[in-house]
């Protein structure tokens, strides 16, 4: 009788060893499964931000206004063990309406944004990367008030930025810096009116003794140079952050030297989950965009040099983040 019972004994303790096994493997799987799910991680931001001026019997006068500005940006990033993909894309669209005036764009940006990274060990924050980069607008742009011709449109320009090199970063998302020895750029201006004059750094038409176009503007522009980057996020002080893009560009063949520049800082002044505030400068130089103005003749147009490119962004709005 005393070894029945022993025996019931070991028989019910292997089952539940068994199954104690069973339900290790089961989370064991579950944690995997989890982990391959963190590997890819998506971020979704979408914010408008409208700023509004009335005036009623205001003695210092004014102009009734209106504006809004329509932001959105999507990330997707996938990180394995030494390897890093982080995909970006970011859109922004603002228009203005005052009382004795048409509409007015204020802001126009579409921009893709791909890197790649692998780096030796888990150790180093240096990185081996490669970088793909998109820039364009919406619509057409006007030096207003003059609606009569565009001085910008889709695709007039384009930029395109690819290459590789190295990149450093503790927390890669929160701070990089990016430098490439080796950058291909190219300028598109697709719009046959903006080429013809040279727009944005492309080659001009040409044309005869009586004004008779022999060729045709270029519609691309080709570059391989050096590209520095720096990218910087944290939050300065309780509720404030501040974001930091900074590129520098200079083309090995075209006047070595002359380099372009890109920075855009921007700080967020979180009030609750869901209402911001934003402060922003966004400044710009490249030494191919001339300045190009009218003359007294018809459609015949003189160029001037560059010029420093700047914009200054302040808004309250709503944002989600999903």
């Amino acid at each position: 009788m005393c070894f029945m019972c022993c025996v019931s004994n070991i028989i019910a303790q292997s089952e539940n060893e068994v199954k104690a096994q069973d339900s290790v493997v089961k989370v064991q799987d579950s944690v995997v499964k989890v982990l391959d799910t963190i590997r890819w991680k998506q971020k979704n931001k979408i914010g408008v931000d409208i700023n509004e001026v009335t005036f009623v019997n205001w003695n210092a006068g004014g102009a009734n206004s209106i504006s809004a500005l329509l932001a959105m940006k999507s990330s997707l990033r996938y990180k394995k063990n030494n390897l890093i993909w982080f995909n970006e894309v970011r859109t922004r669209y603002g228009v203005n309406k005052q009382e004795s005036q048409r509409l007015r764009k204020t802001e126009d940006e579409l921009e893709l944004i791909s890197t790649i990274g692998y780096r030796n060990d888990t150790i180093t924050n240096w990185y081996y990367s490669g970088r793909f980069n998109f820039k364009t607008q919406y619509s057409n742009g006007y030096n207003y008030p003059n609606r009569d011709n565009a001085i910008s449109r889709f695709m007039a320009p384009g930029y395109l930025f690819i290459g590789g090199g190295v990149e450093y970063g503790r927390n890669i998302e929160k701070l990089s810096f990016y430098f490439s020895p080796l950058t291909f750029k190219a300028t598109f201006v697709l719009d046959q009116a903006l080429a013809d004059k040279g727009s944005f750094g492309v080659t001009p038409a040409v044309y005869d003794d009586f004004g008779n176009k022999i060729i045709e503007g270029e519609n691309v522009r080709t570059e391989m140079g050096i590209l520095v980057t720096n990218a910087y996020e944290t939050e300065v002080l309780e509720n404030i952050y501040i974001k930091n893009r900074f590129s520098l560009y200079t083309d090995y063949l075209n006047s070595f030297g002359n380099i372009d520049v890109d920075w855009e800082v921007m700080f967020d002044f979180k009030v609750n989950d869901f209402v911001k505030a934003t402060l922003g400068s966004h400044l710009r130089y490249d030494n191919d965009v001339k300045i190009i103005e009218e003359t007294d003749v018809a459609e015949e147009f003189v160029q001037k040099g560059a010029s420093i490119q700047w914009k200054q962004l302040l808004g309250i709005g709503v944002v989600v983040d999903f």
